[in-house]
């Protein structure tokens, strides 16, 4: 199924939706990033809550991935996307709408980090975040937003949501972390924008500004979690092991714990059923950061 056929068919079943019970009863969401971490975690509470859900992430991930979908049931799939890669989400938009036929939520999970000095980083490992987090974000909404205006022309009574999983460091610098922090705060610049344009399609576009996952696979691998780049890079004065770095980051906020996949999920939630809200960047971070 090419992109002009998928438009086609998410027309023809703008009126048949999944037959499912829940908060989310009848909805089709697509999750990027999502065989692990925030992107499968939200995944299943979506799934639990009645959505259709189309798992989508790298290749690499696929049996990962079509383990978790298996174990949710005929109502989820996994496709294999590079969201740096235009045909390849072009290919993941045409595979969730040819599977459930359309497309109501996109979750725009998947992103990297790399962190590093001026010195240090170099343009390679600058130019991959900012082509993962920030052009790939643009892509997902490029071509996932076609598939949700045709069910707007064939039904102008829906509305449909875009929720990118941003970050903490889309709303305030991070030291030795800027390729990241970079690509959240342009990001957000592109919610905003994306909010204004789609709105005349019953879109709404917001961003979720997790704080720190500190169980997740982004912070706690041993090799490449964000511990262990933070206590290479030196980002934290004095730490000696990634036991001094977790321990520095949990001072920071108020609640003094991390941020986890319900808190998180419960955000979402919120940009899904809020119908009076678009363009936001919602903080989830137990008060790290707080908007003034």
């Amino acid at each position: 199924m090419n992109l002009a056929q998928a438009i086609e068919h998410a027309k023809t079943k703008a009126f048949e939706r999944p037959a499912s019970a829940g908060r989310l009863g009848g909805k089709i969401a697509l999750i990027t990033g999502a065989a692990q971490g925030f992107g499968l975690e939200i995944a299943k509470r979506m799934h639990r809550e009645g959505a259709a859900v189309m798992l989508a992430d790298l290749p690499a991930q696929a049996a990962k991935a079509e383990l978790e979908a298996e174990i949710l049931g005929p109502s989820a799939a996994f496709c294999a996307v590079d969201i740096s890669d235009e045909a390849s989400v072009e290919a993941m938009a045409c595979a969730c709408t040819e599977r459930f036929g359309g497309i109501d939520i996109l979750i725009a999970n998947a992103g990297i980090l790399r962190a590093g000095t001026l010195e240090d980083l170099d343009l390679a490992s600058f130019e991959t975040v900012t082509r993962v987090n920030y052009t790939g974000y643009f892509l997902c909404v490029k071509y996932v937003s076609e598939i949700m205006k045709a069910r707007f022309f064939a039904n102008p009574g829906v509305w449909s949501d875009i929720i990118q999983i941003n970050s903490k460091s889309g709303l305030v610098g991070s030291k030795n972390n800027f390729a990241y922090a970079g690509s959240k705060f342009g990001s957000i610049g592109l919610t905003q924008s994306f909010a204004l344009e789609l709105v005349a399609y019953q879109i709404k576009v917001n961003a979720v500004c997790p704080g720190n996952y500190y169980d997740g696979p982004l912070w706690s691998d041993p090799e490449n979690g964000l511990f262990a780049q933070y206590l290479r890079a030196g980002k934290v004065p004095g730490a000696r092991t990634a036991e001094d770095v977790k321990a520095f980051y949990l001072s920071k906020s108020p609640i003094r714990r991390g941020c986890t996949p319900d808190d998180v999920a419960k955000a979402v939630f919120y940009c899904i059923e809020q119908e009076f809200e678009t363009g936001q960047a919602l903080p989830v971070t137990g008060g790290q950061v707080m908007l003034g």
